[in-house]
């Protein structure tokens, strides 16, 4: 009976640090980490324009059936707060930085940010949002693959969530 091992190449000192300090980015990591940093980037950009988006639609909401949009306003802008730190920590995870910069934060989010004059006009915006946001995390899924497990099923639950937010808007339109 032979015992079959299986044998690693040495590795010099230098290389080993050097993959030690990359992290969670180790030789077996198959996707683009550029890329990968570039979409976390958007997507962070992303929940930050909704926070202040949400945060706004909950101070501005005003009329008879303003309190349950308020409340689901302030609960969302909470939400996307915590997807952008955990975006945020990805981010550093795979050697990178995350982009907070208020400078170009409109322009690097797949949402727009609008003010909203009336109730419904602020409802309609975020529903469009969240639908805007769940393309866009389905997108980034697609284009992660298999290459990145664990940013892609970070980004399924935040999907989840998104899809979430999107029904809620649709049914305060409904209501309002």
């Amino acid at each position: 009976m032979s015992t079959t091992t299986t044998r690693t190449p040495k590795t010099s000192r230098t290389e080993r640090t050097a993959e030690r300090e990359r992290g969670a980015v180790t030789s077996s990591y198959e996707a683009d980490r550029e890329k990968v940093l570039e979409m976390l980037n958007g997507a962070l950009a992303t929940e930050l324009v909704c926070t202040l988006r949400y945060r706004r639609h909950h101070a501005m909401a005003e009329g008879l059936r303003s309190r349950p949009a308020a409340a689901e306003f302030l609960t969302h802008a909470q939400q996307e707060l915590d997807h952008a730190q955990t975006l945020a920590h990805r981010i550093v995870q795979l050697g990178g930085e995350p982009d907070y910069s208020p400078a170009g934060l409109a322009e690097r989010s797949h949402a727009d940010y609008v003010a909203g004059d009336s109730l419904e006009e602020m409802i309609r915006s975020n529903l469009e949002a969240e639908r805007l946001a769940v393309d866009s995390y389905r997108a980034m899924i697609r284009e992660i693959g298999d290459g990145d497990p664990t940013t892609r099923r970070l980004l399924e639950d935040i999907l989840a969530v998104e899809e979430e937010h999107a029904d809620d808007m649709a049914g305060l339109l409904d209501d309002a």
